[in-house]
């Protein structure tokens, strides 16, 4: 199924609170398809709702070089423009190191390896009993 189709599919929900809903799981499926056909690795979500305002989810992922890092990043981003009409906000790119992709209800962090490591995005997320 495509994206646009899962969208279209998606937009039947009776409620406003379950089309929000879905409306994130389907962006999150877009931004994963997206991330893993454009080889990023070690790609990890995590969910933030009803813990944090600032989104529903946060997806974490890598690239080998600042140019993949870059590339994958773009990619995202007009995937998200051209497949779900979403513009995103986006820092980082010229860089390559760590680009971060704020869809409103998705936060995207691609990093190089060794940038990751050092910042530990996913470690402050983890919930207190995994720390």
């Amino acid at each position: 199924m495509n994206i646009q189709a899962a969208a279209a599919k998606n937009s039947t929900s009776p409620t406003k609170k379950n089309e929000f809903k879905e409306s994130s799981d389907t962006l999150l499926n877009c931004i994963i398809n997206s991330l893993s056909e454009n080889k990023a690795e070690d790609i990890t979500t995590i969910d933030l709702r009803g813990r944090t305002s600032i989104g529903d989810f946060m997806v974490v992922a890598s690239g080998r070089s600042t140019r993949q890092v870059s590339s994958i990043s773009q990619k995202l981003v007009d995937i998200l423009k051209t497949d779900l009409g979403r513009l995103s906000k986006v820092e980082g790119k010229d860089a390559g190191d760590w680009v971060l992709i704020d869809t409103g209800d998705i936060i995207v962090h691609v990093f190089r390896p060794e940038v990751r490591e050092f910042y530990q995005i996913e470690k402050m997320w983890a919930p207190m009993d995994q720390k």
